[in-house]
């Protein structure tokens, strides 16, 4: 049976410890053994090699080395790293090797949460997006500065609210992405601002692929 760790934690906003449990759900349903912590210590005390997929759920928060330097290595060695919106993409803004090895960073949401926008599927002969369709979503709009050596598989276009980055014309800004790090896989998707939206079909299929997919 493959092996799941979530770390989750954090920023109660994003309401990780729910999210966590649904994520976990996803994994248990596709035969993944899932452990659930809401302590970084746990990055240091297990060997994150054993795992075939960590799952990062942590928004904000600062995080030691001796935490930092394992998950690092466990990826580069092959263990697949996946997880959504600021659990992932907005973890410990000061370290910037854990920015380069998820592939993006976020740095705004234009308009907050409440904004309505379309998600493109850029992609969809990929397994990740296969038979999805672009969708609509009601949510915060994430505003990211993306690695180019990421592979984009869904967008959306801004600007949709008002804001002085209006000048600059419009821009597809990646929702969904993948890339390596060492030997492991990597997955992003941008979506999932509370448990709400998590649980939205597209949101579940999107993470139950990126899951299937990142794993070992």
């Amino acid at each position: 049976m493959k092996q799941a760790l979530i770390f989750q934690g954090g920023w109660q906003g994003h309401e990780p410890e729910e999210v966590a449990d649904i994520l976990g759900g996803i994994l248990e349903k596709e035969g993944f053994q899932v452990k659930i912590t809401d302590t970084l210590t746990t990055l240091q005390e297990d060997d994150l090699t054993q795992y075939d997929l960590i799952v990062p759920n942590w928004t904000q928060g600062t995080i030691e080395q001796e935490q930092l330097q394992p998950l690092l290595k466990a990826v580069e060695q092959g263990t697949g790293l996946a997880g959504l919106h600021g659990g992932m993409g907005d973890s410990f803004r000061f370290e910037v090797d854990y920015q380069f090895m998820v592939g993006g960073q976020w740095v705004a949401h234009p308009g907050n949460d409440g904004v309505s926008y379309n998600v493109h599927i850029k992609d969809p002969d990929h397994p990740l997006t296969k038979d999805l369709e672009e969708f609509t979503v009601v949510s915060e709009q994430y505003y990211m500065h993306v690695d180019p050596a990421v592979h984009v598989h869904a967008t959306t276009r801004f600007p949709v609210a008002e804001g002085p980055y209006q000048t600059n014309g419009e821009v597809d800004m990646p929702v969904v992405w993948t890339k390596k790090w060492g030997k492991g896989k990597v997955y992003y998707c941008g979506l999932g601002h509370v448990a709400e939206i998590v649980r939205m079909p597209q949101v579940m299929e999107l993470m139950k692929n990126g899951f299937v997919w990142a794993s070992r």
